[in-house]
Order: C-alpha cells, then sequence, then structure tokens
C-alpha cells in the first residue's frame, strides 16, 4: 500500500473524529451521557470498518455488507441510551445522534469528505437550535 493512500486512510479516520467530536460536544454541553468521547469514537469505528472492508480484503467481499452491519450494530448502540421512565422518554436525540455519527463515520471512510462536512453541520444546526421538547416540571 503506497504511502498516498495509507495517508489518505489516516485523513479519513482523523475527520471521522472531528465530526463525531463536533456533534457529541454538543451532547457533552446539553449534560447528556454520551458526549465527545463516545460520539468520536463511533465516528472513527464506523470510518475504520468502511476502510478495512475497501483496502484490508484485496478488492474482495462486499464493502456494503460492512456498512449495513455499522447501520444495524449502531442502531442496537443507541438503543442502550433510549430510556423509557413513567411516561416520558429520554435519549432519543441522543440515539439518533450517535446513528447520524456511525453514518458520517461510513461516509467519511469512502471518501465522501464534503457530504460528510455538509452533513455534520446540518445535524450540529439542528441539535443546537432546532426546537426542544417542552417538559412540564
Amino acid at each position: 500500500m503506497t504511502l498516498d493512500v495509507q495517508w489518505q486512510m489516516f485523513v479519513r479516520v482523523a475527520l471521522a473524529a472531528a465530526l463525531g467530536t463536533l456533534l457529541g460536544y454538543e451532547r457533552e454541553h446539553e449534560g447528556k451521557p454520551a458526549g465527545m468521547r463516545t460520539h468520536g469514537m463511533v465516528g472513527v469505528g464506523a470510518a475504520l470498518f468502511t476502510i478495512v472492508s475497501l483496502h484490508g480484503f484485496g478488492g474482495t467481499g462486499d464493502p456494503a455488507r460492512v456498512a449495513a452491519q455499522i447501520v444495524t450494530g449502531v442502531g442496537f448502540l443507541g438503543a442502550g441510551a433510549i430510556l423509557h421512565h413513567r411516561d416520558s422518554i429520554r435519549g432519543l436525540t441522543t440515539a439518533a445522534t450517535l446513528w447520524v455519527t456511525a453514518a458520517l463515520g461510513t461516509a467519511v471512510g469512502t471518501g465522501m469528505y464534503t457530504m460528510s462536512i455538509v452533513s455534520a453541520a446540518f445535524a450540529f444546526l439542528l441539535l443546537r437550535f432546532g426546537p426542544r421538547p417542552h417538559r412540564e416540571e
């Protein structure tokens, strides 16, 4: 594997970490348990799995199968962030943010930099400025 390809892989993992950490920053700022570290790790993991599926097996196999497993695996992780208590459900936004972070990592892992950055910006803006659910005390 050439140095240029290895450099591209490094950039992909670093960008996935940065985008995941950005979304995690907002969750951490809101006092949610899954913050910067968790989201950064999900981004890195999704990017790394994607890169390995594209380059790690000598071109054999179907990279789409890895992407499908990332979707379901992180969906399972997100389900653990959802809590149901009496008449309220908490953690849906954090679960969705973990899922989006995995999508960003997967997209970055394939080299879709612009789409990933724009999507992360939209997700961050939704988290930061989107309507909040009304909570009665």
